[in-house]
């Protein structure tokens, strides 16, 4: 006797099997084009403009506030 796990069992298991392969699959593939569309977008971050590289400067000590105010009206015009 089989008890009700014969062939028509077996065949179940394969069909559970074969989809947890391609389920699997589709997983792996989904987690790629994510993990690339990631990476592309850190290729190009956000730049700095003029004015903000200048505030930063003038915040680190790197120029006076005369320096500051002459080189941001020099962006200004």
């Amino acid at each position: 006797m089989m008890n009700g796990i014969g062939f028509g069992g077996g065949m179940w298991f394969g069909l559970i099997i074969w989809l947890v392969i391609i389920g699997g699959v589709i997983w792996a593939v989904i987690t790629i084009v994510n993990n690339n569309n990631r990476k592309q977008q850190n290729i190009f971050p956000h730049k700095e403009g003029a004015l903000d590289i200048l505030k930063n400067r003038y915040a680190r000590g790197e120029i006076n506030r005369e320096q500051f105010e002459q080189m941001k009206q020099d962006l200004n015009s």
